[in-house]
């Protein structure tokens, strides 16, 4: 039986708006505008500040520590709430939350153009990173909720395009602002705020999604752990090297700290109803192996964005705004690879290839950084930055892309927001430890320099760099200057060459990551409780009217008309499993709106299917297949040939046997129930004479077969029902016989209410126990056979052995004797 699902048709039809309507490519363009210029406000947000960092430092107070910790506390707020974002995501409105963390943004940027010191401005990126973690977290769940996974190529090319064109802009923009006099870098932090308001208001016009309405309880335990987590491993990495030793009580107290919370996390996500990282994703390998790249897909993004501009401004000198021009082409590349291959994705659902170019491509880029040095010719330093930033056009947005492809629609935020978590997470750890390594080993450097100058050089003794300082170049005389930049072009250089290694890690992951054509309709929100069942349709409905006969209003029987032979617009495509196995022979039938046929076809052999449409307009496609559930879409049609492919869901069956265990004779009349994981009854049946029975058009997955019969102990078998086939078991079922009586009392031997009855095992073990009620009966069942005692109390205990054997009924009534009697 299979769940209507909305259209995602070539050309940019989509899932469907509130009115229920499919959207056209103009409609999703109208609602992701407000939703890009959010997500432009985001990424201005990291990258505009980078330029201005060390004037910001300059100004307020601070070394490479609090430089470093500007940009950490923003990822570390993006990195612990984007979990919560996605999960929030998959119980409220999408639409609200997004303008929420507008806001939350907004407040956050305010305050950090006031601050006063680093300590102030880093809280404040604090706030600004929640606000941002879920702008960046939802930016692709939205996507998701409306544009099928085969066209999402296509829009997020638009996404990795407005990245690209906010990462270059962020730079410019902040260089330009630092250096016009009457504005200053405080301006920095202001220019996003219009940009935010403008995108609430195009929002709240043209985002129009479902609003799924049902019983919600947020992780706030899970959310705390895991922020605990990540927040006490990056002060560690952070601080290690510089304030105490790498070995030492602090860093052994601090790992410990972030271990045990940790498990604690676990612990509560295990249990949780509501998880905020449902653990049970990371049983899917594309799942788990695609956040195991993105966590050092992170580390070589965000060294990229952060540590050129430290490299341009004190390694060769460049004013902000320079440094902000001279890294346009790892943005190109950036762009050009977002943007191409989200097309050429679209054209062919294909996306693996590009996941792994892309790891050769930044592992290369990074390698060829970490050789440079402060006099390298600015053409080398752009061929290097274009390779890096090709290979990260080509990751990131498809290691999210991969990821939707492959879960439910329940989960789709929270997968989402996984493979994001473990990007920022990565971006974060490599932020902090990178600034670190480059802390001192730009401090060693210059040390080194000032050596080889001579007694002048050594009377500096640090050239400013001590403690994470940041040098004034302009107060420093010739050969000291040349000394402190060929330091940080050395420094910046080693922090490239050490993210080399994550990089190749990324790529040798991706080659395990197993390639699923993307699917080309999107995911259907769900609808009412967190994990129930869709609403189905009958195998009736899916073979359209030309099943047969109709009842029509009056309950006159009816015949359907033949379907109109005509010339139309062709529908083509491949009817496939989830794996992209073909399904042949799969019927293939277009019907209209208003239910009548108008199209018929059978899969080929490779799953392909061709009909024809009369013309522009929507259309319901129904494929049916011996062994699948019947699928049900909704299709737009244009003028043009359009191409749709339907992924059809296969269906097992379930046989077996009832036994006895004893002497392994068949159980007839046996009932026999499956569940599945949410205790929902999927099927019934009674064994037949020979113990057996049989299900079919079973939903692969986890269930439960419980077996219930007369004179034998209640069964429960947890079962996999494989992807096709038949799963086969046998039931044992344990003889249970039943122990009953009366308690009687007194010379005329009355039934007695009340009296407590206990029976023990041989061992002494109390197996139950009952009270009478007014007929001073009792009974026990499900007993296994052996030796009892029991005791009956309510006047002076009386205890006795029987022997219970075989199935069936063991009476056993009980006289109790007053004491006066």
């Amino acid at each position: 039986m299979a769940t209507t699902t909305p259209p995602g048709v070539r050309g940019g039809h989509a899932r469907t708006r509130d009115s229920g309507a499919p959207m056209t490519h103009r409609e999703i363009m109208e609602a992701l505008s407000g939703l890009l210029l959010g997500m432009f406000v985001a990424i201005l947000s990291s990258t505009i500040v980078s330029n201005a960092l060390p004037e910001i430092i300059s100004d307020l107070g601070g070394g490479q520590s609090a430089y470093t910790w500007v940009v950490t506390a923003s990822l570390l707020a993006m990195t612990a709430t984007t979990p919560l974002w996605g999960k929030l995501s998959d119980l409220f409105s999408k639409k609200l939350l997004v303008q929420i963390a507008l806001i939350i943004y907004v407040l956050g940027s305010a305050a950090a153009g006031l601050s006063q010191n680093a300590g102030m401005l880093i809280a404040c990126r604090v706030v600004q990173g929640i606000g941002v973690g879920g702008l960046s977290a939802l930016a692709q769940i939205v996507m998701a909720a409306m544009i099928s996974p085969r066209e999402r190529g296509r829009y997020s090319g638009y996404l990795g395009a407005t990245f690209a064109v906010a990462t270059v802009g962020g730079p410019l923009l902040g260089g330009v602002i630092t250096d016009t006099d009457w504005l200053g870098w405080r301006w920095c932090f202001y220019v996003g705020v219009p940009f935010a308001v403008i995108a609430l208001i195009v929002l709240q016009k043209t985002l129009k999604l479902p609003v799924v309405k049902r019983q919600v309880k947020v992780d706030w335990a899970g959310a705390f752990f895991i922020s605990a987590a990540v927040s006490l491993l990056l002060v560690w990495v952070t601080f290690a090297g510089d304030k105490y030793d790498w070995l030492s009580w602090q860093t052994y107290t601090m790992v410990a700290g972030s271990i045990v919370l940790g498990a604690l996390f676990l612990l509560v996500e295990s249990r949780a109803s509501e998880p905020i990282i449902p653990l049970r994703l990371f049983r899917n390998r594309t799942i788990t192996l695609a956040s195991l790249a993105s966590l050092f897909v992170g580390v070589a993004m965000f060294a990229g964005t952060v540590f050129f501009s430290q490299y341009f401004q004190l390694a060769r000198d460049e004013s902000p705004t320079m440094s902000g021009v001279m890294t346009i082409p790892m943005i190109g590349g950036l762009f050009v690879s977002s943007t191409v291959s989200g097309w050429v994705i679209t054209k062919t659902g294909r996306w693996k290839a590009w996941l792994v170019s892309g790891g050769v491509l930044v592992t290369a880029g990074l390698g060829l950084l970490g050789t440079m040095r402060y006099d390298t010719e600015y053409w080398h330093l752009a061929v290097f930055m274009a390779v890096l930033g090709l290979g990260l056009g080509m990751m990131m947005q498809n290691l999210v892309l991969c990821t939707q492809n492959q879960v439910a629609p329940a989960d789709l935020g929270a997968a989402s927001s996984v493979v994001t978590f473990f990007r920022s997470l990565g971006g974060a750890i490599g932020v902090s430890a990178l600034g670190a390594v480059m802390a001192n080993r730009v401090t060693h450097y210059v040390q080194d320099g000032l050596t080889e100058l001579g007694p002048r050089g050594a009377a500096l003794g640090h050239g400013g760099t001590a403690g994470g300082g940041i040098p004034d170049l302009d107060e420093l005389p010739a050969p000291i200057r040349t000394v402190v930049e060929s330091a940080y072009g050395h420094g910046v250089a080693d922090v490239f060459l050490y993210a080399t290694p994550f990089a190749l890690v990324a790529f040798l992951v991706t080659l395990f990551i197993k390639e699923v054509a993307l699917k080309s309709h999107a995911a259907p929100e769900p609808a009412g409780q967190p994990g129930s069942a869709p609403v189905a349709a009958s195998p009736d409905a899916a073979a359209g009217p030309a099943a047969g006969p109709a009842t029509g209003p009056a309950g006159v029987e009816t015949t359907a008309p033949p379907p109109p032979v005509v010339d139309g617009t062709p529908v083509h495509g491949t009817v496939r499993t989830a794996d992209g196995t073909p399904v042949a022979r799969a019927a293939v039938t277009l019907i209209s709106l208003a239910g009548r046929q108008l199209g018929r076809s059978v899969a080929q052999a490779d799953g392909r299917y061709t009909l024809d449409a009369p013309g522009a307009g929507s259309y319901v496609l129904i494929a049916s297949a011996d062994g699948y559930q019947p699928q049900a879409s909704t299709v737009v049609v244009g003028g043009e040939p359009m191409a749709y492919d339907i992924l059809l869901s296969g269906t097992s069956g379930l046989v077996g046997a009832v036994r006895a265990a004893d002497d392994q004779a068949p159980v007839a009349g046996a009932m026999v129930i499956v569940t599945d994981v949410r205790g929902d009854v999927l099927a019934t049946g009674k064994s037949a004479e020979d113990g057996g029975f049989a299900f079919a058009e079973l939903v692969p997955g986890s269930v439960t077969v419980a077996v219930n019969a007369d004179g034998y102990r209640p069964l429960a078998l947890p079962v996999e029902i494989g992807g096709q086939g038949v799963t086969r078991i046998e039931a044992l079922l344990r003889s249970g016989a039943r122990l009953q009586g009366t308690v009687r009392a007194g010379a005329d031997h009355r039934p007695l209410a009340d009296a407590r009855v206990t029976l023990l095992d041989a061992a002494g073990n109390v197996v139950a126990t009952a009270t009478t009620g007014e007929d001073g009966a009792y009974g026990f069942a499900d007993l296994d056979s052996g030796e009892y005692t029991v005791i009956a109390t309510g006047y002076p205990p009386v205890a006795g052995a029987l022997t219970v054997a075989g199935r069936g009924v063991d009476g056993h009534d009980i006289e109790l004797a007053h004491p006066g009697e």
